[in-house]
Formats: C-alpha cells, sequence, structure tokens
C-alpha cells in the first residue's frame, strides 16, 4: 500500500490536481462572497431599517466562507506537497 501511495503521489497528475483544487477553491469563495455582497446590497435598498442586521450576517456569512475556502485552498497545496 505504501508502494502505491509514493507512486501516485510522485506523479505530476497529482500535483496538478491540488493545483487545480486550490484555485477553484479561492475562485469559488470570490464568486460567494460576491453574491453575499450582492444579496445584501438589494435586501438594504429594499429595507433601510434593517441594515445593521443584514450587515452583521453579512459579513458573518462572508467570514465562514473565508475559512472554508483557506481549509479547502490548504488542503490543495497539502495534496501538492505530500
Amino acid at each position: 500500500m505504501d508502494f502505491l501511495f509514493t507512486l501516485l503521489s510522485a506523479v505530476p497528475l497529482a500535483n496538478a490536481g491540488g493545483a487545480v483544487g486550490a484555485g477553484l477553491a479561492a475562485i469559488a469563495a470570490g464568486i460567494g462572497i460576491g453574491q453575499i455582497g450582492k444579496g445584501a446590497v438589494e435586501s438594504i435598498a429594499r429595507q433601510p431599517e434593517a441594515a445593521n442586521d443584514i450587515r452583521a450576517n453579512m459579513i458573518l456569512t462572508a467570514a465562514f466562507i473565508e475559512g472554508v475556502a483557506l481549509f479547502a485552498v490548504i488542503a490543495g497545496i497539502l495534496a501538492m506537497f505530500v
């Protein structure tokens, strides 16, 4: 089993997979946070009196997405080097 793991980690495609995974995670996080911002601006435009609550929820959700994206990027980088 160790031989198979060593063989697969030495293949350049495994490194490329880690790089692609890390890149996709970063791009998806950017798109997700953009959608959150878009929704928050639209919600504040429709209901200005709830702006503080909407803004707080937007920041919290964006922070969660950043955390998951950071985890995914680190996992992709580890896949390239391990």
